[in-house]
């Protein structure tokens, strides 16, 4: 009689729903997704959320397999010697491996009056909570978005094409990721939509109030309401369990997605430090480490030795409201090049790449492991060796 083996993944954003799908490969594999919300959420339709134009979710029945039992509850615990979850119910879920993909969210702003009076956009509940206040704001309100990078700058964009009368402030650069000619293409559409951009080293917000902003040089901005989309956090699910995590509270594994701490717990998404050396956060990374994660625990379950991660990158898309946006191209290793595709070619491709994104969980959920279409970077290994103080072998030099 067949042995079966029970898998349960911890999270059902971009890199979870890849990881479940791909589990499914096997049939002696019974896989659970515990997930605390009802459908799939699209974080990177979430400022459309805000504008009114998109309601960010997907039902799971259209990007999930049907073999996958879906679980709607939170995991309080992780318990790696007794090998099961705890639930905010109460109730525990016992398994042979996990997959710790719970993503990330809004990080701790540490600026005073920022948690009380700014409002963060990383979940789906707080780009609705902000929709309401937006809703109920008066059309003349001013606008402050905190926050630069892509959330920041799309919901900027979103909003200021409501004709609202918006601030973005970003501490420091436009668009870090950005090549400057792709963040001289942003900064010229946003003063086109008459979004006022506030850049530079004095920028950096020291406190928020009730009704204004206060920056390093002095200036203090009047605000009715504001954004806070200043960087992102990752739940401290993994630090609270005793297992080993970087300084950000990402789970530490090796080049498997294997935790440092249990060869029976596996990483994917936002969640996971592989070699103390995280990608990105994004949806690009999980969806290329969700499936990862999973050939990971089929290896071990085949009795075979996983491979290391392998990823590659195309870019960083930024919509710029409904009918402008750039798409930034970048080297595999995710470092920008002078390249970009901007104003309307831009935003028909950021939608192509945000149907596309559905369209590949629902694809794997088909047919699990067909879908692997991105080229990869070959630099990382030739990266970590350089960081150990070891030399790169013949084929690192040649890639």
């Amino acid at each position: 009689m067949t042995e079966h083996t029970d898998v349960v993944v911890i999270g059902g954003g971009y890199a979870g729903v890849m990881a479940a799908n791909r589990l499914t490969r096997r049939d002696d594999v019974t896989v659970t997704l515990i997930n605390p919300r009802r459908a799939f959420v699209e974080r990177i339709r979430l400022h459309q959320l805000v504008g009114g134009s998109d309601d960010a979710v997907v039902d799971y029945r259209e990007v999930l397999a049907a073999d996958v039992r879906l679980v709607i509850e939170t995991v309080t615990r992780i318990d790696a010697a007794g090998r099961s979850v705890t639930l905010a119910s109460g109730d525990t879920v016992g398994y042979d491996y996990l997959v710790y993909a719970v993503g990330s969210g809004s990080a701790d702003p540490r600026v005073p009056g920022a948690a009380e009076f700014a409002y963060p956009i990383t979940s789906l509940e707080e780009a609705q909570r902000l929709q309401v206040v937006l809703d109920t704001a008066p059309a003349t309100a001013a606008v402050t978005v905190v926050g630069a990078g892509p959330s920041g700058i799309e919901t900027a964009a979103e909003l200021a094409e409501l004709d609202r009368t918006v601030t973005l402030v970003c501490g420091g650069v436009l668009g870090p990721y950005l090549h400057p000619r792709g963040r001289r293409s942003v900064a010229t559409r946003l003063a086109r939509l008459g979004v006022t951009v506030l850049d530079g080293p004095d920028t950096t917000v020291t406190a928020v109030t009730r009704d204004a902003v206060r920056l390093a040089d002095g200036r203090e901005l009047p605000s009715q309401v504001t954004l806070w989309t200043a960087g992102f956090g990752v739940p401290d699910l993994a630090a609270r369990s005793g297992l080993s995590t970087d300084a950000v509270g990402r789970l530490l594994t090796d080049e498997t997605l294997t935790s440092v701490d249990d060869v029976r717990i596996v990483a994917a998404g936002d969640s996971a430090a592989p070699s103390d050396l995280p990608l990105r956060m994004s949806c690009q990374s999980a969806v290329q480490s969700g499936p990862q994660a999973a050939e990971t625990v089929l290896s071990r379950i085949a009795g075979e030795q996983p491979a290391t991660l392998s990823v590659g990158f195309a870019g960083q898309c930024i919509s710029l409201g409904r009918r402008a946006g750039v798409f930034q191209f970048s080297r595999r290793n995710d470092t920008a090049v002078r390249l970009y595709l901007g104003g309307r070619p831009g935003a028909k491709l950021k939608e192509l790449v945000c149907r596309s994104t559905v369209w590949q969980l629902a694809h794997e959920a088909r047919k699990p492991g067909s879908w692997d279409v991105w080229g990869k970077d070959r630099r990382r290994q030739r990266l970590l060796r350089t960081q150990r103080g070891e030399a790169p072998d013949t084929a690192e030099r040649a890639a």
